[in-house]
Parts: C-alpha cells; structure tokens; sequence
C-alpha cells in the first residue's frame, strides 16, 4: 500500500518535526511543498529545500503562488478596503488560504494519499487548512502530529537532536511571518492585554525622515502606477512596500476573535497594504454613488471575516467577488499620497469619474440644477416622516 504523503512545509521547527517523525517512525513517503506568497528569497527557498531533503523527505517542491495570491485573494481586499476590526488588512490569514489550495491540488496532482500540516490545536491556520484539504479532496486522510500529539517545543526539539538534528531551534524573540500583503509580528507583548510591540521588533526601521510624495495610479480598481511608471500590481505593492516601510509606516497591533473562539492580539507591519486600501476608498468616495458605498461596505466586511474563518471555498465568495469587480468600473484616477515617519496622508485625487466635477451644485456654495422652491419642497416632504411619527406618539 502506498504510503504517499504531502507535507505543507515552512521549514519551521513543527513542519521540521513532520518531516522526522513521519518519514522514520511512522513509514511515510513524505514530499515537503511550500508555497510562495511573498516574501521568500531564492537563497531562502534553496535553504528550506536542503532541509527538507536532510529531514528524510523524499522530495521537496516550491510553488511560487504570488500572482495567484494577488488575483484570487488581495485584489478582492483591495475593491472591498477590507481591514478587520477596521485595523488589520488580513495579512497572513488571507495567504493561507491560497497556500492551503496549491498544496492539496498538488497532493492530488501526484496521488498522494495523505495530507499532512504542523498546525497545533490552538490557532486558526488549522482550521484553515482542515476546512479546504476536506472540501477539495475529502479522499485524502489528514495528519497532524502536533495537534494530535500535543506536543511541546521543547519536545520537538529534544526529537530532532536525538536524531542527529542539532540545529538551531530556538525560538526568536518575535516570529515573523513575511508575504506580499503585509509582515505579522508576534512576542511577549502581544500575549497580554496591556502592551505594544517595542521599536525594534518590528522588521523595517525608520529610515526617512524628511516628507515624500508618491502619487498612485488606479485602473478600475486596481493599481497600475507609481508616480507615473507603469508596473504590474504585484509589482507596484511591492515597490510600495520599500518606499514606504522606510517610513517606518503600517505598524499596529490587531485584536480579534480567533475562529475557535478564542480572543488573541498579533502585530503587524503593512505599509503598502494600508495605504493602498486608504487611497483606493478615497478614490472610492469620488467616484462611487452613496449606495454603492453602503453596499460595498457591508459585503466588504463580509468577504475579510468570511476569509478569516476559512470560508474562502463557499459559493457566496464567489457571489461578493463579482459584486466587488462589478463597483470598480469607474475607480480610476490618481491618488496623492504624502509620506511622513510613522504615518501618512491621503491628500486627494484626479479622475474624469469624480462625481464632485458635476455641474448642477458645490456642495455648501450654490445650487444649479434646482431652485430655492424646490429645495423647500424637498425638504418638506422629506420630513413627512418624521412629522407622523411625532404626531402618533406625541
């Protein structure tokens, strides 16, 4: 019987640990795959693939999936300004999911008959991962060993190094968990209530001091330019993503609900990802109709917590994306973005769909396409309503 097992593997210790235990005390065939949602060098890559091989895996395959993450996932954040708990711009939630997905098609791709992840049973990347390997291959088993294990760090560490892995597993002061759409940043201090992330756990340093303005250019939603160069969008959040970290910007710590319940704080560093979800709503509020706003707001919301759940693969996801592409056909137009130490503004934009250019009034100046009577009579009917309310309940 063919013991044919996927690893999703980060070349962290628990993934490290999967790749031991599984290979020699359990008999299994492992091939360890990571995927590239940002953030991996190619030496990072080659390192990971070493480690995996001298674990005992069979094979070891990088998917580089950071288009696909733009695509399916961050440009569907971007057209609905998600930011839960109106903070964090699911900087590592959202990767997980695509990570999840490229790693169980490709199980399937080569027959494998398990699955395997090093999620313990307190978070919610477990959840995550369970959720999709079960709705796209529900034939394939699901093996968690430090879940299932409850396993300690020290454990973990104690198994490796018996077994000739004497490497250098201490735990960082902060973990760091690094993608296209944002940095988070765990320590200490966000296992308490009380305290903020100090200066130097954050990975980009205040490096400019002196103001700098950047304009951004959107098409139909989407950002196609900086200051005037074209790039593809990846491109452009990362070249966003170096000019502004350099202003130590899109730092913050984000509270919310954990999916079992739980609640749980983490830090995150998220310049790019926060300036462009604040210049694209600006963009939004010229060019948008009031109700367009409304609706895209609540959806908004909906898509950012139903992708934080694990929900990514039910059908009204797919209901809200087109709901969301359909809202930005007028969203172009430039946005002008200032640049200070720690923080930024969004000074205003340029674009022939902005609904202020209209000719028939400036708002608190004069009117054009109406006249003084018919204001009153506006404004008298307008309050019918309110009138009867008053009337029936005195």
């Amino acid at each position: 019987m063919s013991k044919k097992l996927v690893l999703a593997y980060s070349g962290g210790l628990d993934t490290s640990y999967c790749a031991k235990y599984l290979s020699k005390e359990e008999g299994y065939e492992v091939h360890a795959v990571s995927v590239n949602t940002g953030g991996f060098s190619v030496e990072e890559i080659e390192n990971i693939k070493q480690k995996a091989i001298q674990l005992g895996a069979s094979s070891y395959k990088s998917i580089n999936a950071i288009e696909t993450f733009y695509t399916k996932v961050v440009k569907y954040l971007i057209f609905g300004n998600v930011l839960k708990n109106n903070t964090y711009p699911l900087s590592v939630s959202a990767e997980r999911i695509v990570q999840a997905i490229e790693i169980v098609n490709y199980a399937k791709s080569v027959n494998a008959k398990y699955i395997a992840h090093g999620s313990t049973g307190a978070g919610n990347d477990q959840v995550r991962f369970d959720l999709i390997f079960q709705i796209i291959a529900p034939e394939i088993e699901i093996i968690t060993p430090i879940r299932d294990k409850q396993l300690s760090r020290q454990v973990e560490i104690d198994y490796l190094k018996e077994n000739g892995l004497d490497l250098p597993w201490e735990k960082a002061k902060y973990s760091i968990n690094k993608g296209l759409w944002g940095t988070s940043v765990g320590g200490v201090e966000t296992l308490t209530s009380d305290k903020y992330l100090p200066e130097e756990a954050f990975p980009s340093q205040l490096k400019k001091t002196e103001t700098e303005q950047v304009k951004l250019t959107f098409t139909k939603g989407e950002l196609t330019a900086i200051n005037g160069e074209e790039n593809t969008v990846v491109n452009n959040i990362i070249k966003l993503e170096e000019i502004a970290s350099k202003f130590a910007i899109g730092r913050d710590v984000h509270v919310g609900d954990t999916i079992i319940g739980i609640k749980g704080r983490v830090g995150f560093e998220a310049a790019a990802a926060t300036i462009i979800i604040k210049a694209h709503h600006l963009l939004e509020k010229h060019t948008l109709t009031k109700w367009q706003q409304h609706h895209k707001e609540q959806l908004g919301n909906w898509y950012g917590m139903l992708l934080h759940e694990g929900q990514y693969l039910d059908e009204v996801m797919r209901n809200i994306e087109v709901f969301l592409e359909d809202t930005q056909k007028n969203v172009s137009g430039d946005v002008f973005v200032s640049l200070h130490p720690y923080r930024f503004t969004v000074n205003g934009i340029e674009s022939k769909h902005d609904l202020m250019n209209a000719a028939f009034g400036t708002y608190g100046e004069m009117n054009k396409g109406w006249t003084a009577d018919e204001a009153k009579g506006f404004i008298k009917i307008l309050s019918n309503q309110g009138k009867i309310f008053n009337h029936v309940n005195k």
